[in-house]
């Protein structure tokens, strides 16, 4: 089954640029999945969205390592250099069973878990129903399916139309396949403040989102997105326990929404903007975001013995 024409990275090969770091694959749950991996220390997880592939951490991922953090980014399952999958097996609760295998494969846990856009969807699934196995948890310009995600999924209401759109997967398809650069590019344009966005997004996501399964990898995660919500309610006994970071960007996409979802699912709350960054904000700004996270996963201190953990003291309310 082919998705894209482009060439996937090998296995275990270096990544061009990111000394320290590579490519990996890992066959779990039912599919393959790539994920670049670098860095000694706490775990550090980062999700990414659509229509972006593990490389809108690209630029963070080093500044973390040199912080002292084993680094790991998943491409989702359709996405990147991930394998194709049928559209049953896209609910936010199996995704994230992509990556938790991988984790407790690497025996990576207890996690610092970043979710951006579908990827914190993903990333509240993982940690409300592991949440013994997630350390802290970053819900980035993202919204919480059955915690404010359905109501911005209404054009009538103020909501944004893409989300009904791509939810769609035969239409939405039909209708940009081979137009997938037309499509995709001002989104790369739009959700950045970087004049190299959309130069960036043709070299780094876009190949990854032509040919015959391409983009249509990234809309299945559109297509469960009710069904998530319904059962994040039906799951909901308790707020999480676990430290959680609302964060966007400063010109970044939904603020109040995620926050208004956020104080409805986390016990311990605080919320945050990077300066000088959109919905790509670890892209736009990564020394910011490294700084943020570095205060937000509790911190390291170095010395001869090591690398250990400084914890925080109270998270704000």
């Amino acid at each position: 089954m082919t998705k894209t024409d482009v060439k996937r990275p090998a296995a275990e090969s270096a990544v061009d640029g990111l000394d320290g770091f590579t490519h990996q694959y890992a066959d779990v749950n039912g599919t393959r999945i790539h994920y670049v991996i670098g860095g000694e220390g706490p775990a550090v997880v980062l999700v990414h969205g659509f229509p972006f592939t593990w490389a809108v951490w690209r630029e963070l991922m080093p500044l973390l390592a040199s912080r002292g953090y084993t680094v790991l980014a998943p491409d989702l399952r359709g996405m990147g250099a991930s394998d194709p999958a049928e559209t049953e097996t896209f609910a936010k609760v199996n995704v994230a069973e992509d990556i938790r295998h991988i984790v407790k494969g690497l025996e990576l846990g207890p996690i610092n878990l970043v979710g951006m856009d579908v990827g914190g969807m993903v990333a509240y699934a993982y940690a409300s129903r592991h949440p013994g196995e997630v350390r802290r948890l970053v819900l980035s310009e993202t919204l919480i399916p059955g915690f404010g995600l359905e109501e911005m999924m209404n054009p009538a209401t103020g909501g944004a139309w893409t989300f009904g759109f791509h939810a769609q997967v035969d239409l939405a398809t039909f209708l940009t396949q081979g137009k997938e650069e037309a499509f995709l590019s001002p989104y790369y344009r739009l959700t950045s403040v970087r004049p190299d966005a959309e130069t960036f997004g043709a070299t780094h996501y876009l190949p990854y989102f032509t040919g015959p399964l391409g983009i249509r990898g990234g809309f299945q995660h559109y297509s469960s997105m009710i069904e998530d919500g319904k059962a994040n309610r039906a799951d909901f006994t308790a707020k999480l326990s676990m430290p959680v970071l609302a964060l966007n960007g400063d010109q970044g996409y939904f603020p109040e929404q995620l926050l208004a979802g956020a104080q409805q699912i986390a016990e311990h709350l605080e919320s945050d903007v990077i300066p000088d960054a959109s919905h790509a904000y670890g892209f736009d700004n990564p020394v910011a975001t490294a700084e943020r996270f570095d205060r937000f996963f509790g911190q390291v201190t170095r010395g001869e013995g090591g690398v250990t953990l400084r914890e925080q003291g109270p998270v704000a309310g």
